[in-house]
């Protein structure tokens, strides 16, 4: 499979251009589905927000294509809306795992009727299956994040926030703690927190009370960072100089760009994917462009420098 590096904004042109073109294409008879989770978190609404407003315009965009996004609140409900979604006889899947686990044996199934497949963000345990994967990139999201650390604290004691078990989750952790490597920065302790504001609140307050001194926090999600937050606040610790999230809130994006000196810095990793990975798929089957391979948009460091660059207050996340 191919590798292909894009900004989000150089995709949607490209996507453009491929859809400008398919007006005059034959109207053939298409059904994608899409199944995603559920707005458990800040990020995943977005997901929600950006797949609804693409079927929308995919729909006015191609004669002949239907969409139908379902959305999935756990793994094992998402493995039955594959199942709904099989039965509509789609033509095509777009998926973005609720975990890599859970789902890589249900959307295989759904690959061996014939089904073309996209996979986004939380990559499946087997890539075989996919015919197309898109999703930020997560080795260098975790990069860019140690890197920050290493920089700007220098040494000191950090602990970790991570995700759901996904492979995009170790690719993230692993790279972070890669980039810290011969600095005078120690990883102290890390945990799973679901990507969720209300578990990693609980997580902190058990960091804070297992350890005198905590330099800085890697969330590595901007729900679960306001949820560290929270719990320095109400925990009272000065000692902790700033906590670092990821993926473009537009809360916390605000609060980097007015200079708020817990929440220096963020980085990107946008919703709006979902919206790319259905936009290759429906040209897939409408243009001649041949669309099979990878998609990976760029991680970007968000300091006050570029924090108005990544502001949209009207997006929901």
């Amino acid at each position: 499979m191919k590798r292909t590096t894009l900004r989000l904004a150089a995709a949607a042109g490209l996507l453009a251009g491929l859809a400008t073109g398919a007006m005059a294409q034959d109207k053939k008879n298409v059904t994608i589905g899409v199944s995603i989770p559920a707005a458990t978190h800040g990020w995943t609404g977005g997901v929600v927000y950006h797949a609804q407003e693409a079927a929308k315009q995919l729909e006015k965009t191609y004669p002949g294509l239907k969409v139908v996004v379902k959305t999935s609140p756990d793994g094992a409900s998402q493995a039955n809306a594959l199942d709904d979604l099989t039965a509509q006889k789609i033509d095509a899947l777009v998926v973005l795992p609720f975990n890599s686990d859970e789902l890589t044996d249900p959307v295989r199934a759904v690959k061996k009727r014939g089904t073309f497949i996209t996979v986004v963000d939380r990559g499946l345990k087997d890539a075989s299956i996919q015919d197309i994967y898109v999703a930020g990139n997560n080795p260098e999201f975790g990069r860019v994040a140690g890197k920050y650390m290493a920089d700007n604290l220098k040494s000191g004691n950090v602990v970790v926030f991570r995700g759901i078990p996904t492979v995009i989750d170790e690719e993230r952790v692993v790279n972070f703690e890669k980039a810290l490597e011969g600095s005078g920065v120690k990883v102290i302790d890390k945990q799973y927190a679901n990507w969720n504001r209300d578990d990693a609140f609980r997580v902190m307050q058990d960091y804070l009370s297992k350890h005198p001194k905590i330099d800085a926090v890697w969330a590595s999600d901007d729900d679960m960072a306001l949820g560290v937050l929270e719990a320095i606040r109400q925990g009272k610790r000065e000692d902790i100089k700033f906590v670092l999230g990821g993926a473009g809130m537009k809360d916390m994006v605000k609060r980097v760009m007015d200079g708020d000196k817990m929440i220096p810095a963020d980085v990107s990793y946008p919703p709006a994917m979902i919206a790319t990975a259905m936009n290759v798929t429906a040209a897939q089957f409408f243009t001649d462009a041949p669309m099979r391979g990878t998609y990976v948009l760029n991680a970007q460091l968000i300091t006050k420098d570029n924090a108005k660059e990544h502001y949209f207050p009207n997006s929901p996340f």
